[in-house]
């Protein structure tokens, strides 16, 4: 079993027998941002699970994705639950539906990811510049040789679609 990894004072440890999560976090270290495709109906989906919540086949691979997107829903954490996120509120953390199935299978159920949203540099995004709309890419956040997390960061893409934010 890998060794535990400490992050923010809390101890991240990515148990042998969650073979889904292991070999997702493994891809990500690669800076691979991967989910599953089902081997039936072809549909790309995340988190990853057994079965195909379209067809509930249970044949899939693993599938790279651009990791581009565009914002479809955020929240800002004002009140850190985790002690170690506590010095970095308020910060962003997006839904972001990725461009390979935006849309599909219907327009209310695509392929979404969720993560924090972030600078280049790995610090949080401003408030002020998170909007539903606006387009991002995945970056990764090295944490140890077999573990790196998925975050996401804007790019000066045009937005898609409206624009919307929360008001001030």
């Amino acid at each position: 079993m890998p060794e535990p990894v400490q992050y923010r004072g809390m101890t991240l440890l990515v148990p042998d027998n969650e073979s889904e999560w292991r070999e997702f976090y493994a891809h990500a270290r690669a800076h691979r941002l991967v989910v599953r495709k089902c081997a039936a109906c072809g549909l790309l989906r995340y988190p990853p699970s057994h079965a195909c919540p379209w067809c509930v086949d249970l044949g899939w691979t693993w599938q790279e994705v651009s990791g581009r997107g565009t914002i479809y829903s955020y929240e800002i954490v004002v009140h850190a639950i985790q002690p170690g996120f506590k010095e970095l509120a308020p910060y962003p953390v997006v839904l972001v539906e990725l461009d390979e199935q935006r849309g599909r299978p219907t327009p209310d159920e695509a392929l979404r990811v969720i993560g924090d949203l972030v600078t280049p540099d790995l610090r949080p995004a401003a408030e002020a510049d998170v909007a539903i709309g606006r387009r991002v890419r995945v970056i990764f956040q090295d944490l140890a040789e077999h573990l790196a997390l998925p975050q996401f960061t804007l790019t000066d893409e045009p937005p898609a679609g409206r624009v919307w934010r929360l008001p001030e």
